[in-house]
């Protein structure tokens, strides 16, 4: 998960952002009119942004997530930051943060594939692998090309059928053998 869409980019559709674009980023558009925002201590969100996915691509999540919860904290609208903190606290391990920031993404835009491929592994992860599926198809269905999406949908149904199979074979109530036999 730590490698995000684009070699690193946000997921959105559209050409990839220029230089300018950089500058305009998460906590480019602030009251004080600098350009940059600033988290509560004074650090630029901008470069809590750029540390934190600079961190996650050298496989410090766990550190990574710590700035981008700063930054996410100046910026909580920031798309861009949300995933960086969502891809950071997957890679952690935390995988309910993940999917409370994946959801946060794909409640604000539904036709995200990448945060709903995320939101899907990260539920996975936790356990529910019914929910999981639901947003993982949703994924493969908006990007059949992306193999990587149809093998983690077909891993989760995998474990949704072993589940359904394991069920059958073992009832939970035993009283139901009784009152069948």
């Amino acid at each position: 998960m730590s490698e995000g869409p684009a070699g690193g980019q946000d997921s959105r559709p559209g050409p990839e952002p220029s230089a300018s674009d950089a500058a305009n980023g998460p906590g480019a558009a602030d009251a004080g009119g600098d350009g940059q925002a600033a988290d509560p201590v004074g650090h630029d969100t901008y470069d809590l942004y750029q540390r934190g996915l600079e961190l996650l691509g050298r496989g410090s999540a766990a550190a990574a997530a710590q700035l981008l919860e700063r930054a996410a904290a100046a910026e909580p609208q920031s798309r861009s930051v949300l995933e960086a903190l969502a891809r950071a606290q997957f890679d952690a391990g935390r995988y309910d943060a993940a999917a409370g920031n994946f959801r946060r993404i794909v409640e604000a835009s539904p036709n995200d594939d990448y945060a709903q491929f995320g939101l899907g592994l990260a539920l996975a992860r936790t356990g529910d692998p019914g929910a999981a599926a639901e947003h993982l198809a949703l994924a493969a269905a908006m990007q059949p090309n992306l193999r990587h999406y149809a093998d983690a949908l077909r891993s989760v149904r995998a474990t949704l059928r072993a589940r359904a199979q394991h069920q059958a074979e073992n009832p939970e109530n035993p009283q139901r053998d009784a009152r069948d036999a």
